[in-house]
Parts: C-alpha cells; structure tokens; sequence
C-alpha cells in the first residue's frame, strides 16, 4: 500500500483516469463530428468551405473542452494535451463528417 502511495506521489497521473478522459475526448468528437456533418449538408456546403467548417467546429469544440472541462488545467487531465485535446481524432471523426456531410446535402439537395 505504501508503495502504490509514494507511486502517486511521485507520478500523480492515474492510467484509468487518463484512458477515461481521452475515451471521453474520443465520444465528444465523434458526436460533434456527425453533427457538424448534417450541419454542413443541410446548409449545402460544398468543397473546401464543407471541411473549412469541419476544422472550425473541431477546433471550438476544442476550445470549449478546455474551458468548461478542463477548465483551463489540461496538464492535470492529459499526458500530452497538445496531441490528445487539441489534435487527438481529427482525423478520425473526419469520416464520420464527410459520411453524415454527404448524406444530409444528398437528402436536402436531392
């Protein structure tokens, strides 16, 4: 028990904490990005202002991820900040957009 102790002592960032929140993150992502998908098809975005917006919408999901979640501390909830709350699934939420983008411009255009 003490050596676990002095563990988090000396390492104060729990493994299942980490993986809870990048899981979280990842969620977040992946729903924003199937929203900002039917957005862009029902405003009928074609062609670089379609992923234009997409990196727009990423980027203040982002922002808002630090502020409300983190709450400006993203050092006490991640291991790398950078790569995982402002990098991490932005190209992987980028196939849900494009597949909910081209859905929605199908049924609104069609």
């Amino acid at each position: 028990m003490a050596t676990q102790e002095r563990d988090l002592a000396i390492n104060p960032i729990v493994p299942e904490s980490v993986q809870h929140n990048t899981q979280t993150i990842s969620n977040i992502r992946s729903l924003t990005s199937s929203l900002f998908g039917i957005a862009s098809g029902i405003l009928g975005l074609e062609s670089y202002s379609g992923f234009i917006f997409y990196l727009l919408g990423t980027l203040l999901v982002s922002v808002l991820v630090w502020v409300i979640l983190c709450r400006r501390e993203q050092r006490s909830y991640f291991q790398s900040p950078v790569a995982e709350l402002w990098g991490g699934d932005v190209l992987g939420g980028l196939s849900s957009f494009v597949l909910t983008w081209t859905l929605f411009y199908g049924l609104v255009r069609a």
